[in-house]
């Protein structure tokens, strides 16, 4: 059986391990300053995932919306406050952004199911 979850975050590591072995300074500067956005500060990682959810969700990045899935799920997110900050989203973006939330809601029920 097929396991969402584990195919993207296999095809994620082994790519993101590709590009950084290339030794771009560019590249490798942008991977660390994303990392280091998301850590908490005066907004905590919850907030912080949140808030990328719904730009990815806007800007209508699959990968981008399922990787801020993945991290909000283990930040502890419940599936209320997803769905209120995909509303937003779905609001801010446009009905262009149903597809993406359709693709994100069985997203979340495949990490519940892990």
């Amino acid at each position: 059986m097929s396991n969402p979850v584990k195919e993207f975050n296999d095809y994620r590591s082994k790519m993101n391990e590709k590009l950084l072995a290339d030794n771009n300074k560019v590249i490798k500067r942008i991977f660390n300053l994303d990392t280091n956005a998301y850590a908490a500060g005066a907004l905590d990682v919850k907030t912080k995932e949140l808030l990328g959810l719904v730009a990815s969700a806007v800007l209508r990045c699959d990968d981008c919306i399922k990787y801020h899935l993945e991290t909000s799920h283990k930040e502890g997110v419940s599936k209320e406050e997803m769905m209120e900050a995909m509303g937003i989203a779905t609001l801010v973006g446009g009905t262009i952004v149903i597809p993406h939330l359709r693709r994100a809601y069985e997203f979340w029920e495949a990490l519940d199911n892990e």
